[in-house]
């Protein structure tokens, strides 16, 4: 068996996410369908996490076993994307790699980057790209709330009720927040996340810059590790999955 990892980009916005389900289009089935015909075997495809429905990928990572060796890689990436492309989901890279990878349990760090768009005018070319936030939102005690959220923490607080994960505690080693015109880009970077960990972290700081909350509120409600306390969650059209790193 041949082991091999590819990067893809997507859109999620007409995704059930990217995790295989019983009912509707997810991008993992989709990719497994299409490639497993092309190669004629059925193949599974693993991923480094998965992405909830309306989350993007610039760079999501996964790996495939497959009985025959890919020979031209221009070849299968022209192959493949001539099937993917028309659902908004590119192959950028495939790569050659040995059986002890694995496209979750050996990534290092995850990177998410979260885009709002503070703006009056509704985006169009960028619509489903960004949450677009009407009102002006203070950015500077914004990077005072995200500088909070790093280091080695119980981030109860902020994980869905459905997470399956073992332990909340998580290390968040960056936590990013810059300002372009009328863009305000978040980036995250730990090695794994809580389900819905992001958006929920960015739902906060969202209340921190619209002045509902201070910076003594926010980190009450973080260290409180009580769900209920959380603001509502950021809509999944502003995340993207930017890159994991090995």
């Amino acid at each position: 068996m041949f082991r091999y990892q590819i990067l893809i980009e997507y859109s999620g916005t007409n995704f059930k996410g990217w995790q295989v389900q019983k009912k509707g289009k997810t991008v993992q089935g989709l990719i497994q369908d299409k490639i497993s015909r092309l190669l004629k075997e059925k193949i599974i495809l693993s991923g480094s996490g998965r992405t909830d429905a309306g989350v993007h990928a610039v760079e999501q990572s996964a790996h495939f076993d497959c009985k025959y060796k890919i020979m031209n890689f221009d070849k299968f990436l022209k192959s493949i994307n001539h099937f993917l492309n028309k659902d908004e989901v590119s192959i950028l890279k495939i790569k050659k790699r040995k059986k002890g990878f694995h496209a979750r349990y050996s990534a290092k760090m995850r990177i998410y980057k979260y885009i709002i768009i503070n703006r009056l005018a509704e985006p169009v070319l960028k619509k489903n790209r960004g949450w677009h936030i009407i009102k002006k939102l203070d950015v500077e005690i914004m990077k005072k709330a995200a500088k909070k959220l790093i280091g080695t923490k119980d981030f109860s607080t902020f994980r869905a009720s459905s997470c399956r994960a073992k332990s909340p505690i998580k290390t968040m080693n960056l936590v990013k927040l810059k300002s372009i015109k009328d863009k305000i880009i978040i980036e995250f970077r730990s090695q794994s996340f809580l389900q819905q960990q992001v958006r929920s972290m960015v739902g906060c700081l969202k209340y921190v810059g619209e002045k509902k909350w201070s910076l003594n509120k926010f980190e009450k409600v973080m260290k409180s590790k009580k769900r209920i306390l959380c603001a509502p969650p950021a809509p999944s059209d502003g995340l993207f999955l930017f890159k994991i790193i090995y």
